[in-house]
């Protein structure tokens, strides 16, 4: 019947799992094996079980099904930690193994001794430990129930020894639930949330993640409330597209007119976003749609709470709420939001192609335009976060994943990974900053050594470019944030990466170009400007006190790409007189 590793294996394959990513080592070499000896799954081998963790957590997102990654005992599990946390906030259904110190040896302090089981209870829905043969099939499949469920991360800790046991029993054919259900709201709460639709006389909508796959129910509704929208960052790829009620993005990174819209708003109902910022939030007013009750309320207080899908609870209201005829604050909403963008553009646009170092919305905007329109954007947090907010542009194929909710470094270039294996077909770019990337430099050779395609782009202006703002806004003289220069097309090639810096403007477009046609890895090493981001003078001492105040929005309101566009279109559909 074979051992505790082969069963293990056997059930991941059972799941649907078609590879672990991590670092071989002792504790977790039965494990290894049995992979080598299994049809149809693979091992990953990163530099680092942190970009394991990371790669995990994009396969996920990719795919929307279960992703394993693995480390060994002691340091090799706590290196997960980053990357499950992301994982976890992120609602990624991820399952990691934390294989342990011989059973005998616990609670001796013994060689690489760690206690998995404490450490990640708060980054994991699930962790428990496998300590005998007799718990699988079980309590491994429960691990993978309770992550596809969640979804979030489940941990198993099994030490090494417990590994090679013989198993008891055969674990026998097993159909894992892969895609859950579909919440539908109570009927009382869609009735009151019609009451309170119809009576409002200025609605405005937020939209999250949640929102995915309801884009039609949210425009059909910002159509019979003449509601403008506007959305969190994780909300952008679901619902800014295709939409001529757009009023841009509220939060650190906010621009055009959401933050208005919000205040203005006579009933603010928010669609499937856990938005953590309430400062932008008006505190009352708010409706809130959600399919997790334990979201409900979190933020800011509720006149009313709709526990259930986003799409189903849109479409069960729908035919109860009241074509609205007065047009005049969703009208002077979009026309707030072309002027907030108008007022910006001109100055990362004006002599953009001769600016000395490179402007990196430049970058950004010729990226955007030059990657194929079903491209997945892995994007490094700090100022990447900007440029893929304000420069990407959605159309429901493309996708933007980042560590949105963790907001940890090094992400970028690790979820590039993740995501080339779960689509090898799809165009992967990686938008790293040189802070990132040099954290976790190693997995460049991951890249290589598995031959991935995946592109990266590095902004690469020698400088902690978010942390200095945050210094600069707070008041505080910025120190610590720059380093020297860093060739890292250098280090790439020297890695076997093709790979090319570029100082000029007039160079940019044709090194982009060349790396997204080339087959196989390649990276492009952007020598940008790190005072782009230069506070206004206009700004007020009071107004910049606090990075996580409404001024960011001021502060952070510089390039917004095809936005504008998008923004004169809809105020040209407004009627008029």
């Amino acid at each position: 019947m074979g051992t505790v590793a082969e069963q293990f294996v056997q059930v991941l394959r059972q799941a649907g799992v078609e590879r672990i990513y991590g670092v071989v080592g002792d504790s977790l070499n039965p494990v290894v094996d049995a992979v080598r000896r299994t049809g149809g799954i693979d091992w990953v081998q990163v530099r680092n079980e942190e970009a394991g963790a990371f790669a995990a957590a994009a396969e996920a997102q990719v795919t929307g099904r279960l992703a394993v990654c693995a480390g060994s005992c002691g340091p090799g599990n706590t290196h997960l930690v980053q990357g499950l946390y992301d994982a976890h906030r992120s609602r990624a259904p991820v399952l990691a193994l934390a294989s342990q110190i011989p059973s005998p040896q616990i609670g001796t302090d013994f060689f690489q001794e760690t206690h998995p089981e404490r450490l990640f209870t708060e980054c994991a829905g699930f962790c428990e430990v496998i300590g005998t043969a007799e718990q699988m099939p079980r309590v491994l499949r429960v691990a993978v129930q309770r992550a596809i469920g969640g979804p979030g991360v489940s941990v198993v800790v099994l030490p090494g020894d417990v590994a090679q046991l013989r198993v008891s029993q055969e674990a026998g054919p097993h159909d894992f639930l892969t895609q859950p259900g579909t919440l539908h709201p109570p009927a009382d709460q869609v009735s009151e949330l019609a009451v309170a639709l119809n009576a409002a006389e200025k609605v405005m909508l937020f939209c999250g993640a949640g929102v995915r796959g309801a884009h039609e129910e949210v425009m059909s509704l910002a159509a019979r409330t003449l509601a403008p929208v506007g959305h969190a960052l994780r909300g952008k790829e679901w619902i800014q597209y295709d939409n001529p009620y757009d009023v841009g993005m509220s939060g650190l990174l906010g621009y055009g007119a959401c933050y208005e819209a919000t205040r203005e708003a006579d009933l603010l109902v928010l669609l499937g976003t856990d938005f953590p910022y309430d400062e932008f939030l008006p505190g009352a007013r708010t409706v809130q749609v959600d399919h997790d009750a334990g979201s409900l309320g979190r933020r800011t207080p509720l006149e009313l709470a709709v526990h259930g899908d986003v799409g189903e609870t849109l479409r069960a209201v729908l035919p109860d709420v009241r074509q609205k005829q007065d047009r005049r604050y969703l009208d002077r909403m979009l026309e707030r939001h072309l002027k907030a963008l108008d007022n910006v553009v001109d100055a990362y646009t004006r002599d953009i192609e001769h600016h000395v170092p490179i402007h990196p919305e430049y970058v950004a905007d010729v990226l955007d335009e030059l990657a194929g329109d079903d491209t997945v954007f892995t994007v490094d947090t700090g100022m990447c976060n900007v440029w893929a907010a304000r420069y990407l542009t959605p159309n429901g194929r493309r996708r933007v994943i980042g560590s949105f909710r963790h907001g940890s470094m090094a992400n970028a270039l690790p979820h590039a990974i993740g995501a080339q294996f779960a689509a090898p077909g799809r165009q992967v770019v990686s938008l790293s900053g040189d802070g990132g990337l040099g954290m976790l430099l190693g997995e460049l050779l991951t890249v290589r050594d598995h031959d991935l395609p995946v592109k990266i782009v590095v902004f690469n202006n020698s400088s902690l470019g978010m942390v200095k703002l945050e210094m600069l806004v707070d008041g505080l003289p910025d120190f610590g944030t720059d380093y020297p220069f860093t060739d890292y097309a250098a280090i790439a090639t020297a890695m076997g990466v093709e790979a090319v810096t570029v100082r000029s403007p007039s160079e940019v477009r044709e090194a982009l170009g060349t790396a997204l046609e080339a087959p196989g890895p390649y990276l492009v090493d952007v020598v940008t400007d790190p005072n782009v981001l230069s506070i206004p003078p206009r700004i007020t001492g009071e107004q910049v006190k606090g990075f996580a105040k409404a001024a960011s929005k001021v502060v952070l309101s510089g390039g917004v790409g095809r936005m504008i566009d998008m923004a004169r279109a809809n105020l040209r559909n407004i009627p008029r007189p």
